[in-house]
C-alpha cells in the first residue's frame, strides 16, 4: 500500500494525523467488542460455540487494551515504541485466533464465521498502523 493509498484512507496527507486515527478507530472498534462480551457473554458464548467465561475474561482484557490504545491516540504525536507494542499484540491477537480456531476451540457456524472475520479487522488495523508509523518516519 502506498502513502498516498494510506493517505485516503485516513483523510489526511498528514502520516502523524492517520496514526492517530487509526489507533482511535482501533480502541473505538476493541472498546465495542469488549463491552459486548463482557454484557453479552453468556448469549454470545452460545451464538458463537465459544464459552461464555472465556469471553468475558477477553472481554475485560479488550476494555483495558482499549483504554490503553486510546490514550495512546490522544497523544499528540504517538511514541515509536508504544505504537510498535500495539501493532505487534493486534498481529498476536491475530495470529492467536486463528491457531485458537484451529486447534483449540469448536465453534458454531457463526463463531466459525466471526473468529476469522474480527482477525482479519485486527491485522487490518495493524497494517494501517505500521504504515502509518512509517510513513511518519519518511
Amino acid at each position: 500500500m502506498s502513502t498516498y493509498q494510506l493517505t485516503g484512507i485516513a483523510r489526511t496527507a498528514e502520516p502523524r494525523i492517520a496514526l492517530r486515527r487509526f489507533l482511535a478507530a482501533d480502541a473505538a472498534v476493541t472498546s465495542v467488542n469488549g463491552l459486548a462480551y463482557v454484557a453479552l457473554s453468556g448469549p454470545l458464548g452460545r451464538l458463537l460455540g465459544v464459552d461464555g467465561a472465556l469471553l468475558l475474561a477477553l472481554g475485560i482484557g479488550l476494555i483495558a487494551y482499549a483504554a490503553a490504545v486510546g490514550l495512546l491516540a490522544r497523544r499528540t504525536d504517538p511514541p515509536a515504541l508504544p505504537v510498535r507494542a500495539v501493532v505487534e499484540v493486534n498481529l498476536a491477537w491475530s495470529v492467536l485466533s486463528l491457531i485458537a480456531l484451529v486447534a483449540w476451540l469448536s465453534p458454531s457456524t457463526a463463531g466459525a464465521v466471526w473468529i476469522p472475520l474480527q482477525a482479519l479487522v485486527v491485522a487490518g488495523f495493524a497494517g494501517l498502523q505500521y504504515l502509518a508509523l512509517r510513513a511518519r518516519k519518511l
